[in-house]
Formats: structure tokens, sequence, C-alpha cells
């Protein structure tokens, strides 16, 4: 009996112990938790992990020394700048500067650049010939017949390879008398710089035909409506070889230009003022001309058909 009171002890103990033990090692482990915790330099290392973290991801994010040498960020790579963005806004469309009959463009060119002897806003001194110019046809500038006989023959100097034909030139004499001229022949090497040889009808609007040589001063003019302009192809010209002139022009012409595949191509100007392409690149394709003041004007559709006077919708701005 007194056993088994005995292990009825032993029995009802052992519960106890079974709840004990696990409570002791809990609080065993919160007391070396609060240890670690409250030991010196505690939580620094982690606080300076995440800070150094932090502070690598800025500088990667602003291409500074975490990232490698000449390595820029993505969103840098991706993204223009405002001031790259603006750039490219500004910079004029191709599409939208296709060459079309009407087109026109100024450039920054100068009139002195391109204007060669003959200056707009000169004044030149000279003398006044004249000349039977007859039907006008029969010019070095090749233009043809002329609708009137307001014409001169330029000085061998400042017609310069032909520069000088087309230009509309007011002449006044010592007495006040003026007319108006256009440039449409040139007058032999005899004639000195300044001179204009006059054709007999445009010399008698300034003096007695009798006189034959006058003193007289001239400026280039831009006239207030002289049309429009028209192109022609010389006889014999062809897409192996072409030569073009421009007629009606307001203002002298500087440059002729053909678009050859994707270049243009400006053609050397002969004295009998047609322009030369000799290898026939670009004839029949777009005509770019470009006159003493800068101003370009193309014109699509003009076909190599020799002689032909072709018209156009395009005319030089007055100056």
């Amino acid at each position: 009996m007194k056993e088994n009171r005995q292990g009825a002890r032993r029995r009802g103990h052992r519960p106890r112990l079974q709840f004990i033990a696990p409570i002791a090692l809990v609080a065993v482990g919160a007391l070396v938790c609060l240890i670690m915790a409250f030991r010196p330099g505690a939580g620094t290392d982690a606080g300076n992990t995440a800070a150094t973290a932090d502070a690598g991801s800025r500088g990667t994010a602003a291409g500074g020394p975490s990232s490698p040498a000449g390595t820029a960020s993505p969103s840098a790579s991706r993204s223009p700048s405002p001031a790259a963005s603006t750039t490219a806004t500004a910079r004029p469309s191709t599409t939208s500067a296709r060459p079309s009959a009407s087109d026109t463009s100024r450039t920054p060119v100068t009139a002195a650049s391109l204007a060669g002897r003959i200056r707009p806003g000169t004044d030149y001194r000279g003398v006044a010939t004249t000349y039977d110019a007859g039907t006008g046809d029969g010019g070095s500038c090749s233009y043809g017949p002329s609708a009137d006989l307001m014409t001169a023959a330029m000085n061998h100097t400042d017609y310069e390879t032909a520069r000088a034909c087309g230009a509309y030139v007011l002449v006044r004499a010592a007495g006040g008398a003026t007319v108006t001229v256009r440039i449409t022949n040139e007058c032999p090497a005899g004639c000195a710089p300044g001179q204009l040889d006059l054709s007999a009808q445009a010399f008698a609007r300034l003096a007695n035909p009798a006189a034959g040589r006058i003193p007289i001063t001239w400026k280039l003019l831009s006239p207030a409506d002289p049309g429009t302009m028209s192109l022609r192809y010389k006889s014999g010209s062809s897409r192996y070889w072409c030569a073009v002139q421009v007629l009606g022009h307001r203002n002298p012409v500087a440059r002729i230009e053909l678009r050859d595949g994707g270049e243009w191509r400006r053609l050397p100007r002969t004295g009998y003022n047609y322009f030369l392409a000799e290898d026939g690149g670009g004839c029949g394709g777009a005509i770019r001309i470009t006159d003493i003041y800068g101003e370009r004007l193309t014109a699509e559709g003009i076909a190599v058909r020799p002689d032909a006077v072709q018209t156009t919708r395009l005319q030089f701005a007055r100056h």
C-alpha cells in the first residue's frame, strides 16, 4: 500500500517537470537577447550597413563613384535631357522641306558673297554708248527675242562670265534722265569697266542719239512685277549631257543646282549663260535656283525638252 502511494506521488510530479523545463529555456533565451541588445556597439553595424546600401543606390543612380567609369545610368541613356529634346524639336522636318514647284527657302548666305562685281545698293560710274540691238535676239546671254528693246550690253569685266545676264539696271544721265534696262548682251573687251552699251531705243531715253557717248551712273534694281520664271534646256540636251538656263528672273541668278540622286550638284556657268552638266548627272531632275540675295527656289517636273521654254510658278522676292 505504501509503495502504491509513493508511485502515485512520483507519477503526479512528472507533469510539472514537463512544463517547468520549457519555461526555463524561454527565460534563458530572453536573458541572452537582453544581454546582446545592451552590449556596447549593438545595432551600429546594422545601421551602417543600411546607410551604405542607401548611399550605394544613390551613387549608382547619379553616376557617382559606385558606377563604373564611363558608364551612364540606364535612365540617362534612354531619356534625352530637356535641352536635347528642345533642339530636336526645333530642327526642321525633312518631309516638310521636300522640294516642290512653289517651295522657297531663304539661306544665311549674304548678297556680297554671291553677287560678284555687281552688288546691290552700290552706284557705279561709267559711260553709256549705243549699238543697234536689232530684235534683241542676238545677245551673248542667249535669251532670244526681247518683249521690248530696253536692253543693254554689259562691259566685259562686269559681265563676269554671264553673271550680269538678266540683271535689271537703272541708268541715270548727268542731266537727271533715267531708263531701266535689262542686261542681255556682252560689250566686247574694248568697253571699259562701268561702261554700258545701250540699245538705240534705251539710249534715246537719256540723250540725243547723235551724242553717241555720255557719262552715266547706274545701279542694280529688283523690279516690281517681272512675272514668273521659266527654264529652258539647250538644244542637244539629253539625260547624258545637258545645259539649262533661267529666263524672266527678277534678281540676278547666282547658282543653279541639279538634284543628282540624293545630293544637290552645283553646275558651272558658261559665258553664253547656260549652266552645264557635261556628264548628264541630274539632267531632268529637280532644279534649284539661287539668286544673289541667297534665296533658293526649287522646280520639279522640268523635263529635258531641248529649246522648250517651260514655265514655273516661281519668282524671287523683291529687294
